[in-house]
């Protein structure tokens, strides 16, 4: 990709930040879960989070105590609104993948990082600071007032940038949540970083990394 964007945008938890939501439940529902059948207990954990956004906005602690209210429903177990914010409290906690501060300390220099991220505003900060690199803008899912995969979130990404979506290159380790969503909104430059979140599909005209540390080639740096 012989490109160089006046931003790079990105998709934080699971992209940048490791996401521990299916570590959480795995270990939360141990004892209650058959092992055999923890592989689909966290794919419905993540149906369920995915469905939950897809709506007008809600607050973030609203999605998750929603989603493990209906994932407990289906597999027939007791709903502790409890367990259930611990999934909230936790996500500040979280650090980065090990590849990301090389990798953005390199762009940094060069390019503004951005992030669009569906965490809330109280959340998404704590995560920043342990990125190992300065980020021009920080967008949340709270000040759009939409979640990705919704265009909303995008466009209001775009605007508050005051730019058009072929000024950018979008990175992100989903292609539900960001690069489907980024691709119909006409983000022609993207980059699919293949932590083996889901499956990947060529058609949306990306460029795959395994990791954050394979970004500076793609912007020549």
């Amino acid at each position: 990709m012989a490109f160089r964007p006046k931003y790079i945008t990105f998709d934080c938890y699971g992209t940048l930040t490791r996401f521990r939501m299916g570590d959480m439940a795995r270990e939360m529902y141990a004892d209650r879960i058959p092992a055999e059948h923890m592989a689909q207990f966290i794919a419905d954990f993540s149906a369920y989070r995915l469905d939950e956004v897809l709506g007008d906005w809600k607050p973030y602690e609203t999605v998750l105590k929603n989603a493990v209210r209906r994932l407990c429903r289906k597999w027939k177990l007791q709903y502790l609104d409890a367990e259930a914010r611990q999934y909230y409290d936790a996500v500040p906690s979280w650090g980065p993948h090990a590849d990301v501060p090389a990798g953005l300390a390199k762009i940094a220099r060069e390019i503004p990082l951005v992030i669009l991220s569906n965490a809330s505003d109280d959340q998404i900060q704590k995560n920043v600071a342990q990125l190992g690199a300065p980020f021009h803008r920080v967008y949340t899912a709270q000040m759009a007032q939409a979640y990705k995969p919704r265009l909303q979130a995008f466009e209001y990404m775009l605007d508050s940038l005051g730019c058009n979506p072929e000024d950018v290159l979008h990175v992100s380790s989903s292609l539900r949540y960001d690069l489907m969503s980024a691709n119909d909104i006409g983000i022609k430059n993207k980059v699919f970083v293949n932590r083996g979140h889901g499956p990947g599909c060529a058609d949306y005209g990306y460029t795959e990394i395994a990791d954050i540390g394979g970004l500076p080639g793609v912007v020549g740096l």
